[in-house]
Parts: C-alpha cells; structure tokens; sequence
C-alpha cells in the first residue's frame, strides 16, 4: 500500500467517510488512479475506478466550457447583456431598476445574483423545471434567481446564476442542456462515464456511490437527485474529471484538436476578480475556473448532500488530481489528500498546511438539545443531526444547522446561526442576537 492511498484509508475512518476515488495527473496524462472503502457503509462492495460520484459544483466550469465553445463560435458575446439572448425567461427587473448581466459576470459568479446553492431533492419528492427553479415556484426548494447586488462590483457565489446561463444555453441553440454538453464537451473530450442526468437512471444504479451524512450514514433513498444540472448534475468518475483537466491544460497551450482557441483558453484562466481561499491556495475566478494568485493552477470543489470532491491542477506543468468521496465529511478527506499528493509529486508553491476541523464535541451537542423559546416568544425545538442541529421553529418544517466551529452552526438554506455560548444557546440573523429561553 502506497503512501498515498494510506492516508485516505485512514482519513476516511477519522471523518466517517465510507469511500473515496482519486487520480493523479503528470505530464499531461493520468499517472495514478487509486480507490478506497466502500460504496455503502451499510454493505460490502468496494469503491473501483468505475463507481460514479456526484460531481456537485465541479459541474459548473464544464458547464462554462460549453459556454466557451459557442462564445468561440461566434453564437454568444462574454460582455453581452444575456437579456438579449434568452427567450424563455429574462433577469428580472429589481424594483424600477432593470439590471445588466453579462456572461463574463455568471461565469466568474460577479452578477450580484442570489441563490447560493440548491439542497437537492429526496428520492419521490417531484423535481422542478428548469423555469421553476429560475423564479423560486413549487415543487422548487430554493427562492427565485434575482440581483440584488450591482452586477460586476465584487464575487458573490451564485448557482443560480449557473442556471442562467444554463437556460441560455438552451435558449441560442434549441437543445436541451444535457444533450448539448454531451456534444460540446463530454463527447470530443472522451468522459464516457460521464453524463448531466437526474435523477440517475436505475440502470446506472449499480455502478453509483451512495451519499452519506457527516456521521457516515447512508442518506434515505441514497442520494439527493439535482434538476439543476449545470449547477450540480454531473456524474461521473474521477478519470472522467482530469480528462477536463488535461482537455483545459491543452487548450491553454494550444495543442492541435483543443476544444478552445488559445485566447479564450487564456481569459478563462485570467482573473476575474478576488474569490476567498480554497483547496490548494485558489483564491481567484477566472471564467468557470478558481485560479491561484498566479494563474497557474486552476480548479474546483464540489459539495453536494453526501458528497465532497475537488479538481485541481497546474495549466504549465501538466500535474494534477482529481479526488471524490461520499460523504458529508469527505472535505477533510479531499484537503489532506491534495497536500499529499502534491507532497509526493513535488508540486511547486502547493500551501502544504491543511486545516483540523474544530468541531463541536459530542457533549455540546448532546446538550443543546431541547424545547426553547426565542426571546421568550417563538417556540423551537432543538434535535440532534451528527454534530449539528435539526431545528423545528413553530409552524415552520425542521431545518439542518451544519457545525461550522466548535460553539458555532450555520443553517443550510436560511441565513441563520446558533452559537452555544456559556451553557447557552443565541440565535443570530440579520445581525440581530437573539437568547434562547430553554423551556
């Protein structure tokens, strides 16, 4: 057993994490591939090279190449305000003000659009349309897609805003996205284990990791199914991912075949605009891409309901990795994995330093759970879920609050936190701070 593969194994038992799958890219081609665990806590099948995860975010740059390609067809302008293109649905008007956006603003998640993330959908819960999702209407989880920032001022993380253009795809060409990115880019870049299809087919059942919560259990029907699929519909394997990798790495050299010109292969991998950190010091956008602050590496995480993955990879040297999992947890796993392999493979100015999750210990969870009331007047109840919260407001459903620090919890879909302080617990959202009266 090799380094590498060691310290995933290991990993994955101190993060609950059943499985994992990785590859590691050198001189422009895959080197390395390795898999570890299991599909299921529950059974006995191990992960293979084959088994399909969901790629959750990493959906959206390969959605942006698609993007790119029509951009390089001369059928779509970057700086062009996409109101005029789309025919099915337009931006909406903010109050009296109609805002601008373009397709270098979605792409570098710069149009000051709302909706960060989508959930997912359970097994038998009905799945929206894609002009459901885009104006917030039932069976859809998530709110409309709208601006409520000035468009191109300052990065703001928008799935939604994928959606757009997703829509506009469709709209300039008449074909439905799956089909559309199967010919613009899982086709010519040879990702045959690869496809935008939800839910997934019960033929493809077999080959599919099963999504786990953060303690490591299997979710209720096996994975969460994403209509919004530019967004977060992809899957696939890790092979399937560093073919875009290295489909990128050609692009940007101008290797005879690239499904891009030089040129644009260069503005995707030029800044956009500060992002924050991730994985392996990406803290630009370029179009589609994160970037590190000199352009150099290019990548993206994913993180969908029981899954966490990440691709990463340098747009000179031809290295890189693509590593998936399927759990909750997985992040941590992805994290340490990267700062092993580009440890082992020498990867040059790779941040080595990984984070340790600080957690909250089991006691402070166990402890917070009960009846309250907020302020002394809205009534709530506290549950348990792993190490974060299952709040249930009076009159309204449960909501999930996920541990993001060792006192502290951030709700999955509202903009709400709890914090466990001295014994107590405070509700904070809007900036308002707020006692929790145990009952």
């Amino acid at each position: 057993m090799d380094m590498l593969e060691e310290e995933i194994k290991a990993d994955l038992g101190r993060f609950n994490v059943p499985g994992a799958s990785w590859v590691v890219i050198e001189g422009g081609a895959v080197h390395e591939t390795g898999t570890a665990g299991l599909v299921d806590a529950g059974g006995t099948e191990a992960v293979t090279p084959d088994t399909l995860f969901q790629a959750a975010s990493i959906s959206k740059p390969i959605a942006v190449l698609a993007m790119l390609r029509l951009v390089d067809r001369g059928l779509l302008d970057l700086d062009e305000d996409v109101n005029r293109k789309l025919k099915s649905w337009q931006v909406p008007a903010t109050g009296s003000w109609q805002p601008v956006v373009t397709l270098r603003q979605l792409a570098s998640h710069s149009a000051g659009l709302t909706v960060h993330g989508f959930p997912g959908y359970a097994e038998g819960d009905p799945l929206p349309r894609t002009l459901q999702i885009l104006d917030g209407l039932p069976p859809t989880n998530t709110f409309g897609v709208r601006v409520d920032l000035v468009p191109g001022t300052q990065f703001r993380y928008s799935g939604g805003g994928t959606i757009v253009m997703q829509q506009l795809l469709e709209d300039v060409t008449g074909t439905p996205f799956r089909k559309l990115i199967r010919e613009l880019v899982l086709e010519p870049l040879g990702m045959s284990d690869s496809d935008y299809t939800q839910p997934l087919p019960p033929a493809l059942h077999a080959r599919a990791a099963v999504a786990h919560d953060e303690r490591g259990r299997p979710l209720e029907g096996r994975w969460h199914a994403y209509p919004e699929l530019a967004a977060a519909g992809l899957w696939t394997t890790p092979t399937d991912l560093a073919k875009v990798a290295i489909g990128v790495q050609r692009m940007y050299a101008g290797a005879e075949g690239a499904l891009l010109s030089p040129e644009l292969a260069r503005e995707m991998l030029t800044h956009q605009l500060p992002a924050g950190q991730r994985i392996g010091g990406l803290g630009h956008l370029g179009l589609g891409f994160f970037l590190d602050d000199s352009g150099q590496r290019f990548g993206h995480s994913g993180g969908n309901a029981g899954f966490s993955c990440h691709l990463l990879a340098d747009r000179d040297t031809g290295q890189g990795a693509v590593v998936m999992t399927n759990g909750d947890r997985g992040g941590w796993v992805v994290q340490r994995a990267f700062a092993a392999v580009a440890s082992a493979y020498g990867w040059k100015g790779y941040p080595l330093e990984v984070d340790t999750p600080d957690l909250p210990s089991e006691e402070t969870v166990a402890a917070l759970v009960g009846s309250y009331r907020l302020d002394g007047r809205v009534a709530f109840t506290v549950e348990r879920w792993g190490r974060g919260l299952e709040v249930t407001f009076d009159g309204q459903r449960p909501q999930l609050f996920l541990a993001r620090s060792a006192t502290g919890f951030i709700a999955a879909n509202t903009e709400t936190t709890f914090e466990a302080r001295e014994g107590r617990l405070v509700f904070h959202q809007e900036g308002v701070e707020f006692d929790c009266v145990r009952e």
